[in-house]
Formats: C-alpha cells, sequence, structure tokens
C-alpha cells in the first residue's frame, strides 16, 4: 500500500477533498442523523466554500490522505490558542477501513500538533457514531465532556468532546 498525506495546497485539491466529503457523509451517517441533517452539514461545514473560508478566516488546515495515488481520506485541523489542537474532520472512505490508514493519519495529526506546539488533540464526534467513538477511545482518547451546538436550520449536533495527549 503507498498510503500519502499531504498538505492540501492547491484549489483543485480543495475541490477534491469536498466532493470526497460529501460521499464519505452519505455513506457513514445515514443510521445516525437524517439526510435533510447531512445534507446540511455537508454544505455548512464541509463544502467547497466552507472549508476555504474556514482556511482564509480559522487558521485551519487540510490534508489529502491517498492510497496508491486515489483521493481516499481527508484530515482538517486548527491549532487553538492555548496548548490544544483541534481535530475538526478526520475521515475515510468506508472500502478504505481496517487497513491502519486511519492510524496513519492520526499519528499526522499528532505529529502537527507537536509542531504547533501543542500538548493535546481534541475532537467532537456524535454520541450515537458508535464506531468513530470506539476507533478514537482505542487509540487512546478520552471522553472529556458532553455538547449540544445549535447548528442553524433546526438542527443541533449532540457531541462528546474527546481528548488525548500528544
Amino acid at each position: 500500500m503507498a498510503m500519502t498525506i499531504n498538505k492540501a495546497g492547491s484549489d483543485t485539491e480543495l475541490r477534491e477533498i469536498a466532493a470526497l466529503a460529501d460521499v464519505i457523509w452519505h455513506e457513514c451517517f445515514p443510521d445516525i442523523i437524517s439526510e435533510g441533517q447531512i445534507d446540511y452539514m455537508v454544505e455548512k461545514f464541509q463544502s467547497y466554500k466552507a472549508m476555504t473560508k474556514q482556511i482564509i478566516d480559522q487558521d485551519y488546515s487540510y490534508f489529502s490522505v491517498r492510497d496508491d495515488g486515489e483521493l481516499c481520506g481527508y484530515i482538517g485541523v486548527r491549532p487553538e490558542k492555548d496548548n490544544r489542537f483541534f481535530l475538526s474532520k478526520l475521515y475515510l472512505r468506508h472500502d478504505k477501513r481496517g487497513r491502519g490508514i486511519a492510524s496513519e493519519m492520526l499519528g499526522r495529526v499528532y505529529a502537527e500538533a507537536r509542531d504547533c506546539g501543542k500538548t493535546s488533540v481534541y475532537l467532537t464526534v456524535n454520541k450515537h457514531n458508535d464506531h468513530a467513538i470506539a476507533v478514537y477511545k482505542n487509540a487512546g482518547f478520552t471522553v472529556i465532556d458532553e455538547a449540544v451546538t445549535d447548528i442553524g436550520g433546526g438542527y443541533v449536533m449532540d457531541d462528546y468532546i474527546l481528548s488525548r495527549d500528544v
């Protein structure tokens, strides 16, 4: 397996990541949230326009994950003003799971956090996303809090907040 993780450096690559986000979200979340909420959240947080704004206005970085040259996942991160590093997005296509790619992705997140002088990584995950919760707990994350966030459109995010020292 020739897997690579590279910082998204072009408009074209960011558009590819946004297109993949739409595919992955519709593949992963139908049993957890409604189709309407999936569409809303993809547009609000995972679209090309949203990602571009996050990079320009909120200091986000995006990374493409490729397996044998094929885009199969992506990561979105942001350093906080304190000692924390926010893992906003870590998504991998269903057919690429179980091959150690997600572990490599997390390793890259930890390295980016350390490079920014951060001592912990935190993330939010839907309380009903049992698979993701298990993956993160297995990687050493612990639940530190819960949050219900109104995201507009009549939708809320009902999440656990997980954290791990790096």
